[in-house]
């Protein structure tokens, strides 16, 4: 079931790989869209997380699956924090637009750790994962005690 889901989620981002900003007709569009992304990778990064923890049951099929589509994912969300998207329904603090430079640096080096655990996952092995997700999890607290309210 996990993985039909996924594989609907990749094929309906497939569909939509013209440029992120020209999808947009409304700043509120690229919000929901940037929000999407971030929760689908959010999900998978989870899943492996929680295995390297020891919170669930290691799958190494299951973690290179969830690793992948967090990899693919996570590419996804930043052309959507384009001008005006700053309002309305969003965690996002008002620091990325002033730091954009900083905001872009923060994306890159999650993307590069995301891409670093999907490589690991692949490998199966689970103290290969476990350094991964430590690395690729660090990122994400540094963009979010920086960019996202609580």
């Amino acid at each position: 079931m996990k993985t039909s889901a996924s594989i609907a989620l990749i094929a309906t981002v497939l569909a939509f790989t013209t440029p992120a900003s020209a999808q947009f007709a409304k700043p509120d569009d690229a919000v929901k869209y940037r929000k999407n992304a971030l929760f689908v990778m959010q999900q998978n990064f989870g899943r492996v997380a929680a295995m390297a923890s020891g919170k669930a049951p290691f799958d190494a099929k299951v973690a290179a699956e969830s690793a992948a589509v967090a990899d693919y994912v996570g590419k996804l969300p930043w052309a959507a924090f384009g001008e005006g998207t700053d309002k309305g329904e969003t965690r996002a603090k008002a620091e990325i637009w002033k730091e954009s430079a900083k905001f872009k640096e923060y994306a890159d080096k999650m993307q590069a750790e995301m891409s670093k655990l999907a490589a690991a996952a692949k490998t199966g092995n689970l103290d290969s994962i476990k350094t991964a997700v430590n690395a690729t999890g660090g990122t994400c607290k540094t963009c979010h005690d920086a960019y996202r309210k609580e």
